[in-house]
């Protein structure tokens, strides 16, 4: 999950819808930096993720409704709670995600929510206690296990999984009309990728494998739209990290005195090498 503080304003302040795409559109929230997206056909819409609380998805569905009345079917890129604690409030609505989304809400949901209530009384945030409170974990009740093509009228949309990474559970979205592709947290622009629950093994791999989809706009978890470039940087700056992992496990040095060679600053680096090892541990 992405380290920038959750903020008090996120409920209020209005960000703009950015139009990246024929009726393909992004609005970047001031809380932990993080894109939702819209993608509009003649039918229906597709909302791509909720955000973290009642009253952050609440403004989102007033902005959507600023776009399109077309009903909505949502997909949750992945398990972490700034991309799906406001599922809830888009029901009775389909709620896409891959089966180990769902799997790590209904088993790690409200261990998230009470870790996050800690962060932000830490933090000096103490009246969003009463917005995280009100969440209730709400997984996904429709499964993409390898690839999903939903018509929405006039378009259509691919949901895939493409490999482990960010989580276990990370789902792309594409709009091939207009070369779009939403791809959650397996690319971060505006901080550095997050390893807490991910599989730095697997990811250099599953951001290559993102390399054909990324024919146009590339919309990260987190920051400013990107292209192809920097999609093809990021999967190299995983592959350095893979790499100088395996090299470390293979002498059997821990994380602790290696975390420095990594193109990361510091605590991602730490923690990229100490799950990274970790994977290798299992994989043994």
């Amino acid at each position: 999950m992405p380290p920038t503080p959750i903020t008090a304003s996120a409920a209020v302040v209005r960000p703009a819808w950015r139009e990246i795409g024929e009726r393909v559109y992004v609005r970047r929230h001031a809380s932990f930096d993080v894109n939702v997206g819209l993608i509009v056909g003649t039918e229906r819409c597709v909302v791509i993720d909720t955000l973290s609380t009642y009253a952050q998805a609440a403004d989102l569905i007033h902005a959507i409704r600023e776009v399109t009345d077309r009903p909505w079917t949502v997909v949750n890129t992945h398990a972490h709670f700034d991309h799906c604690f406001g599922n809830a409030m888009f029901r009775p609505a389909d709620i896409w995600g891959h089966s180990r989304t769902a799997a790590e809400l209904r088993e790690f949901g409200a261990t998230q929510r009470e870790t996050l209530r800690e962060f932000v009384v830490g933090q000096g945030k103490p009246e969003l206690l009463v917005e995280l409170d009100k969440v209730v974990i709400d997984p996904p009740n429709r499964i993409v296990e390898h690839s999903e093509t939903l018509e929405i009228g006039g378009r259509t949309v691919v949901l895939q999984f493409l490999g482990r990474g960010h989580t276990d559970g990370d789902i792309v979205v594409g709009v091939p009309d207009c070369g779009v592709v939403f791809t959650g947290d397996l690319i971060e622009q505006s901080a550095p990728p997050s390893f807490e629950d991910a599989f730095p093994m697997d990811w250099p791999g599953t951001a290559a494998a993102l390399l054909p989809l990324a024919t146009g706009p590339v919309v990260p978890g987190h920051g400013d739209v990107v292209d192809r470039d920097f999609v093809e940087r990021q999967a190299g700056e995983l592959a350095v990290i893979a790499e100088h992992a395996r090299v470390v496990h293979a002498a059997g040095r821990s994380a602790a005195d290696n975390w420095s060679a990594l193109p990361l600053p510091e605590p991602a680096a730490r923690t990229a090498l100490a799950r990274a090892l970790w994977q290798l541990d299992r994989a043994h």
